[in-house]
């Protein structure tokens, strides 16, 4: 029971997702703005309020987010050398290589909230912001190395900095914790207004998500895509699993990182794969392949 009361709302809601864009009842346009909406304002809001009002010096958290970026460090090696002797072309690599480590925070956010309550989305936000920046580093440097352009290490490295300093979602976080760190709580009437602000968040999150998974090329690429999904799937959260205990991370710290280790891969490697020459089809077949087959990676974890 705990498995369906936990990711049956979060599948219900990507599968009404993908049936109201097959009966047109939405459509590529609604899509769009739908996530500009989450991504620029109702997500950052919602990250901003959690961490905002967490305790950000507690040993606990802070040796969990060091051991969650270890372990997307450590899959990023592991997933670099399996390019290396794997034979994944240039054109595939960057899409590839994001594939194996970057998660999908709304699925995250909803499994988490259902699962943990309040203080399970105020570690899981924390999370998001200590990780976020090293992901960006990790995915945009991957891509500019492995594109066709020309790129100077100025201009890589510029390209790396507007990526981080304009992410609205990083921005978000720290703003979150200068916040937590100078005043650490909110008046009444202000979270009363970040609930009803961030109410729609994540159900549209969600069905925007269903709306957006398209099988088109995961038949051609069904074989490396599911390579990186199962880096994604499994190798991180077994290098995450081992760290945790390594680092005695406990209850629910644990379980919301193992919860955010088990996520499928985020949508927005299909756009960053467009804008740096990667391989746009195999980030669409990974996209659809990962988040069917977290059901069970997350299942699993939420057993633990």
């Amino acid at each position: 029971m705990i498995v369906i009361n936990n990711l049956f709302p979060v599948c219900a809601l990507l599968v009404s997702g993908f049936l109201l864009k097959r009966f047109k009842l939405t459509d590529a346009h609604f899509l769009k703005i739908t996530d500009r909406l989450i991504y620029y304002v109702f997500f950052p809001l919602l990250l901003f309020w959690k961490i905002g009002a967490s305790d950000t010096g507690a040993v606990t958290d802070w040796k969990y987010c060091i051991a969650a970026i270890l372990a997307v460090l450590l899959t990023y090696l592991l997933s670099a050398c399996f390019m290396y002797f794997g034979g994944v072309t240039a054109f595939q690599a960057g899409s590839f290589s994001q594939s194996c480590y970057r998660f999908n925070s709304y699925i995250g956010m909803a499994v988490v909230m259902n699962a943990h309550g309040d203080e399970g989305v105020r570690l899981f936000s924390l999370l998001i912001g200590f990780t976020i920046p090293v992901i960006n580093v990790l995915a945009v440097t991957t891509l500019i190395w492995f594109s066709s352009g020309q790129y100077t290490l100025k201009v890589k490295s510029v390209y790396i900095v507007k990526a981080l300093i304009s992410n609205p979602l990083i921005l978000a976080c720290v703003a979150g914790i200068l916040y937590s760190q100078s005043i650490g709580r909110f008046p009444l009437f202000l979270i009363n207004s970040f609930k009803l602000a961030t109410y729609t968040a994540l159900p549209l999150a969600l069905l925007s998500i269903g709306g957006a998974l398209t099988f088109k090329g995961l038949k051609k690429n069904f074989s490396l895509a599911l390579k990186s999904s199962a880096f994604k799937l499994f190798i991180l959260p077994l290098a995450g699993f081992t760290l945790f205990k390594l680092m005695h991370v406990t209850d629910m710290a644990f379980h919301v990182g193992m919860i955010f280790l088990a996520l499928p891969t985020s949508p927005a490697i299909y756009i960053l794969s467009s804008q740096l020459d990667s391989d746009t089809e195999l980030a669409t077949a990974t996209i659809v392949l990962s988040t069917i087959l977290s059901i069970i990676s997350l299942s699993l974890v939420l057993c633990l």
